[in-house]
């Protein structure tokens, strides 16, 4: 038998009204948060060439849009991030790479979408190898070769007479800092998988400030939380994502990165939410707060078996633009700025004063979340970016952002918002909501028309209720939801323990068949 939740809405429905206490005083209580409603993925918001590729990686692989789609941001952050910056306002810009995490069950042939959506990054990367290859045996050469002068100046300069060794020690002394001055590019790479803090470190400092993590499971959450050091490790994520600048200074190595510019695209089990959300470590610095969430529904066991393959031309032309956009913007040392139309800064606002006052710690829709959407606003900007830069591949930094490519990605913030709250709801993110619904199902069992705060704790479990203060937030956000009423505390007067506070409870909740 299937049981409904004590505070659906449909318990309510058609059921008489009760005269102690007066219904007619009662408003149908608020219920509380319950199976989200999933914003569906706003393809619509990518350009062309990648809205189809999307849709015909979806179509063949019978997945959800939203895993492609979500993907081919992470690819898009890839070929941009440490490369492109977005001018908001005034001193505030934003960098282009993010941090973007799908979660699907097995049997979703998220391998195979990661391959189709990242085959052209790996291809880029080996175009601008071919490129750099020159210059990096050259620099090798160079190298090897100052390092043997100095090495033979070095040696003159020890076998020489008194009289000759001040001048031979000079010129050894200058030629070995010639040697020390030479560089050898490192072999461009644009991707890292299953890589620790440190190797992620290293690889985004001899990239020139950035690398990308991108995998179809979520193995790299096991590495954050301390699988090798036995502790977790997440500043290089932390200040990865944000472009704070990373200094490593330990007698092993040194390494100094001024914006670090780390993506992120993976793709992992639903169990995996539950299981980084009992990380302390990841909530309380900061960590989950700064990924995309996507929880789509899985099509397994309503897929197409003869789905329609994707067009060549569909591939070849995502390919080619991937390629493109990714070979230009290696070329920039400094960052290329990206732009603001006054129409699209305009619409940004507009977005940024909706949310607002949803980030309220008390009545706001996303104030248990604050956290994560704090940082909505500067995500939306990163994504418009993005969308304008793949719309206009090689000339973007030209081109303001229109706000009709700011609208697509408040467009894709939305739908980010609605999958959020339903993945921090998997991380139990509110927990007051949990235990309301614990003290829900005990009022409804125990059919009290008034209880005391004292009752109720000698009801609960001390596991989730360990003491009488552990209750306050939760009997308060009953009471702001319209299941109970605080009741005056009488005074006595007298010596001993003060008097439980009290609350009426709902006559509807109480008794549910009358």
């Amino acid at each position: 038998m299937t049981t409904q939740p004590v505070d659906s809405p449909d318990l309510w429905a058609g059921l008489p009204v009760l005269d102690d206490p007066p219904a007619s005083v009662w408003e149908d209580p608020v219920p509380l948060a319950g199976p989200r409603q999933l914003t569906p993925f706003p393809i619509a918001s990518l350009p062309g060439w990648l809205r189809e590729f999307v849709a015909a990686v979806a179509e063949e692989t019978q997945t959800p849009v939203d895993l492609a789609g979500c993907i081919a941001l992470s690819v898009l952050a890839t070929a941009a991030g440490g490369r492109a910056v977005v001018q908001v306002r005034g001193h505030w810009r934003e960098p282009t790479n993010l941090f973007v995490v799908v979660a699907l069950p097995p049997a979703n042939r998220k391998s195979a979408v990661f391959a189709l959506l990242t085959d052209p990054l790996y291809d880029a990367e080996a175009q601008l190898r071919t490129v750099q290859q020159p210059a990096i045996v050259e620099a090798q050469m160079t190298a090897r070769l100052a390092k043997e002068a100095a090495d033979k100046a070095a040696a003159k300069a020890a076998s020489a007479s008194a009289d000759e060794r001040d001048d031979l020690v000079s010129t050894a002394i200058a030629l070995a800092q010639t040697a020390e001055t030479v560089t050898v590019p490192a072999e461009p790479q644009l991707l890292a998988d299953d890589a620790t803090a440190e190797t992620v470190t290293s690889r985004m400092s001899e990239q020139g400030g950035r690398i990308a993590v991108m995998s179809a499971e979520g193995d790299i959450f096991d590495i954050i939380a301390g699988r090798y050091s036995g502790k977790p490790n997440m500043g290089v994520f932390l200040k990865g994502h944000a472009g704070d600048r990373l200094r490593v200074d330990r007698q092993t190595r040194k390494e100094y990165i001024e914006h670090p510019a780390l993506t992120m695209g993976l793709c992992v089990q639903p169990q995996v939410l539950d299981e980084i959300g009992r990380q302390e470590g990841f909530k309380g610095r900061g960590l989950l707060g700064r990924f995309l969430y996507s929880v789509p529904e899985s099509l397994v066991g309503r897929r197409r078996l003869s789905p329609d393959p994707i067009p060549d031309q569909v591939k070849d032309t995502y390919r080619r633009h991937v390629i493109d956009l990714t070979v230009f913007l290696a070329e920039w040392t400094d960052p290329a700025v990206v732009q603001l139309t006054p129409e699209a800064d305009a619409a940004l606002l507009a977005f940024q004063e909706r949310v607002e006052p949803k980030l309220a710690a008390r009545g706001g829709s996303l104030g248990h979340i604050a956290d994560w959407a704090g940082k909505l606003a500067g995500a939306t900007a990163r994504i418009a970016a993005l969308l304008h830069l793949a719309q206009h591949l090689t000339k973007g930094h030209t081109i303001p952002v229109a706000e009709a490519t700011m609208r697509d990605a408040i467009a894709l913030a939305d739908y980010f918002t609605s999958h959020g709250l339903a993945a921090f709801d998997q991380m139990g993110a509110d927990p007051t909501t949990e235990r309301a619904r614990t003290v829900l199902e005990t009022l409804r069992t125990h059919k009290w028309s008034e209880v005391s705060k004292r009752d109720l704790m000698v009801k609960l479990s001390r596991s989730e209720f360990a003491t009488a203060a552990d209750l306050d937030p939760v009997l308060s956000l009953l009471e702001d939801h319209g299941y109970v009423r605080a009741q005056p505390v009488a005074r006595s007067g007298g010596r001993g323990r003060p008097p439980s506070p009290r609350y009426l409870v709902h006559p509807r909740l109480t008794h549910p068949t009358a």
